[in-house]
């Protein structure tokens, strides 16, 4: 029999260590095997009872999450999925080194209560085996990319738009890696799996800590150079050729994948629409949403990336993508800024 997944909860309300304890407790394939009510109470419970994953609340008594997160990784590298009510602290949570993320819901939200709880559920099993140590690597500028920056005559005319699919640890590697790129490449449009009302923040975030001009999309948008755009939370996204140009459409729909916004159907409109005008790129993830859309867009001519294993918090979607001939070149997170300018001359 597999032994069961570990979880520290951390949360300084006593009602809310008890929800969450029961909801994961009922999984036969985990075990809560302690419960914290603020940091410093948590540090003594990891030593003891060395957890596979922790759940664990932004704001908290004594040390925000934060900062224990900041403080923790560097010597016990254990998943951490941030229970939080909405807020931009989550993105930088993610950035000190949590993997996931979660709304927090109200204890009165009756039916919302069991929604939750199975999507925390489906979390911690997904990131039990992530890659920490990776995740919370800083990338340095590269001097390809630099000189690629000074120069907008050295992109193909060619190219005309990058899409970027990503699920669990690409909030963060996404952010990464649009620090790196230079403004004057082609308009970039991103599917990053992530809930309602998260998104926009997302990319109000990206919009104040990287050179590009970010925002969540709307129907009409125009991809231009310079400018990113990133699928709301619940809406698919998909890219329309636009006389010269290409907008996005944005709609609610079925989920694709298991997943809305899906990678998949943005990569299969971005294969129909721009054929070999554009660039793929596969990040971090759990499942294989994106890998049948990749391979369409590499049939049709476009140049494709993935992340590889060892840079992935969870080398899933990549790894789907890969196998089954969708990727073109597969490379670390810090090697991608440079081979993307490469590809786009």
């Amino acid at each position: 029999m597999n032994r069961k997944i570990k979880v520290l909860v951390i949360d300084d309300s006593a009602v809310f260590r008890e929800v969450l304890t029961r909801g994961l407790s009922a999984d036969p394939e985990l075990q809560v095997v302690a419960r914290a009510e603020n940091p410093f109470d948590a540090i003594d419970k990891i030593e003891a009872f060395q957890p596979d994953v922790i759940t664990c609340d932004v704001e908290m008594p004594k040390m925000d999450g934060i900062e224990f997160i900041r403080q923790l990784l560097p010597q016990h590298p254990v998943p951490i999925i941030v229970v939080s009510s909405v807020g931009r602290a989550v993105f930088d949570a993610m950035s000190a080194g949590a993997v996931d993320f979660l709304t927090k819901p109200s204890l009165t939200a009756g039916q919302g209560m069991d929604v939750f709880l199975q999507a925390l559920i489906q979390k911690v099993k997904t990131v039990s085996g992530a890659n920490i140590v990776k995740a919370t690597l800083e990338m340095k500028p590269h001097s390809a990319t630099a000189g690629m920056a000074a120069s907008a005559e050295a992109f193909s005319s060619q190219m005309q738009l990058v899409a970027i699919g990503a699920s669990t640890g690409g909030t963060e590697s996404i952010y990464q890696l649009l620090k790196m790129l230079p403004t004057q490449m082609p308009g970039i449009v991103i599917v990053q799996h992530i809930p309602p009302n998260f998104s926009k923040l997302f990319a109000e975030r990206l919009d104040a800590q990287t050179p590009f001009k970010v925002a969540e999309g709307r129907s009409g948008d125009l991809v231009e150079p310079g400018k990113v755009i990133i699928a709301p939370g619940d809406h698919h996204m998909i890219v329309k050729r636009f006389g010269n140009r290409f907008k996005v459409e944005v709609y609610q729909g079925d989920k694709v994948n298991g997943h809305c916004p899906s990678v998949d159907v943005l990569f299969d409109s971005v294969a129909k629409s721009c054929g070999d005008q554009a660039l793929g790129i596969i990040l971090t993830g759990m499942g294989y949403d994106g890998a049948k859309g990749l391979l369409g867009m590499r049939r049709r001519g476009a140049r494709t990336i993935g992340q590889d294993e060892a840079s992935s918090v969870v080398y899933g979607m990549p790894k789907a993508a890969f196998e089954v001939g969708a990727v073109e070149r597969q490379l670390p997170l810090s090697q991608m800024p440079s081979a993307v300018c490469r590809l786009l001359r």
